[in-house]
């Protein structure tokens, strides 16, 4: 059952821009494949000759990432698969140029700049850790290129050159962090991998515990990849002995051996309910659902949620597959980027960057997850819901917002950074302005 929250109440989390994001309403590896089935720097055109364009797919296929960024690959795949089998973007047809950035962030400068120079793509789609985010972020700024990035993260960065299909935090952390006030628990343990997206995400988490009652009673990271989770697991029922909630911003292989041990030293999710933002069907289908089942995860999609578009689109995917293939949030966001830079283009009729990024403003799409319009501040309106895991390892969707919440880059909680927007569509104000 949905639980749906009256969408006033929530208007904190999409109305701090005051205005300014007003919506135009618009119609590592070395190993390199490439896919019909896609280049563009700021001084030469796209390789749009003769009948395709070259854009770029840039995620880990190996290291510990892979265990999650392979899928959105495969989302990314059958988008182009599906718009070349309609017909393609302005006649062309879409050919991917796949690269791996071997979950190794100076590999992914690397192979963005290799897209960019020598494979010269009209876009890029790619990353999935913050950490590979930043490392990408100077090459397509310094190139005035374009990368779409499809993975919820710690907001504080608006980029000119990003447009950003996942949640911000108050499309996700803080509406998560609310109900767990109201409905767990104030003491929070907060853990996390030791890279940018947890360590930003936390800093925001306990501003908002100041705020709003709660208690941060500690907080501990892990190398990326570190599975020696047991000191950790000490500290949390130390910080806990009577029970709290558990926020986890873990990513990759360590989240294994975490809810493994976690249950295996008896602490479940009736005492200790863990909340996670990086947890999503395709990572309770490999760590066990039988270690998961009861916990919580906050996302803009889940493979259950009930929309017509869905249903299409997770027959689409098994059919193309296998049936015993799961949807995801980063993999839906990673599916509806393509379609949204397909509207762009056309819009613009070329495939010109600065021509694609002025099109995108307000380009609307009946998604997956439900209807979602693109803000000129580079992000996506998005619902919000939360869920928890069920024996079959599917999401029961609990708490859901009543419609879109607009995206906030600049968090409203951290106090260097209340009161700040950005918005792209006028060159006064840009990446950050006070709002």
């Amino acid at each position: 059952m949905v639980i749906r929250f009256n969408r006033r109440k929530f208007l904190v989390y999409g109305s701090a821009t005051l205005g300014t994001s007003m919506l135009l309403k618009a119609c590592g590896g070395t190993t390199t494949t490439t896919d019909t089935g896609a280049t563009d720097s700021a001084t030469e055109a796209p390789a749009a000759g003769g009948e395709t364009v070259k854009v770029g797919i840039l995620h880990s296929l190996s290291g510990t990432m892979a265990i999650s960024e392979t899928t959105v690959v495969d989302a990314e795949k059958l988008a182009i698969k599906e718009i070349n089998a309609a017909g393609g973007v302005l006649g062309k047809q879409i050919e991917a140029v796949v690269e791996d950035g071997a979950s190794d962030w100076p590999t992914f400068a690397e192979k963005a700049e290799k897209l960019i120079d020598q494979d010269k793509v009209a876009v890029v789609f790619g990353g999935w850790t913050s950490a590979s985010r930043k490392a990408m972020l100077p090459v397509f700024e310094s190139k005035n290129h374009m990368l779409w990035y499809p993975l919820q993260y710690e907001g504080q960065e608006c980029s000119k050159n990003i447009f950003y299909s996942g949640a911000t935090p108050n499309q996700q952390i803080e509406p998560a962090v609310n109900w767990l006030l109201e409905n767990k628990s104030k003491d929070f343990f907060l853990v996390g991998s030791d890279y940018v997206f947890p360590r930003t995400a936390n800093t925001i988490i306990k501003e908002q515990l100041k705020a709003e009652g709660g208690n941060t009673v500690g907080e501990d990271y892990l190398p990326l990849g570190n599975t020696e989770v047991t000191p950790i697991i000490t500290k949390i029922k130390a910080a806990l002995p009577n029970g709290g909630v558990i926020f986890n911003s873990l990513n990759g292989d360590s989240n294994v051996a975490f809810f493994k041990q976690l249950q295996g030293a008896g602490m479940g999710p009736d005492k200790y309910p863990v909340m996670s933002v990086s947890i999503a069907e395709e990572e309770v289908k490999q760590i066990g659902p039988e270690f998961l089942k009861g916990h919580l995860a906050a996302w803009n999609y889940f493979m259950t949620v009930e929309t017509p578009e869905n249903t299409k689109w997770v027959a689409d995917f098994k059919a193309e597959f296998g049936d015993d293939r799961v949807t995801n949030d980063p993999m839906e966001a990673a599916y509806i980027m393509v379609y949204l830079w397909k509207q762009a283009v056309e819009a613009a009729g070329t495939f010109d960057i600065p021509e694609v990024r002025t099109a995108t403003y307000g380009q609307e799409l009946a998604a997956p997850e439900g209807p979602v319009t693109v803000n000129t501040n580079h992000h996506l309106s998005k619902t919000v819901r939360l869920g928890e895991v069920r024996e079959d390892g599917m999401f029961d969707i609990i708490w859901a917002t009543d419609g879109a919440i607009e995206p906030l880059p600049w968090n409203q909680f951290v106090p260097d950074t209340i009161g700040f927007a950005c918005d792209w569509s006028d060159p006064a104000k840009g990446g950050k302005f006070k709002a």
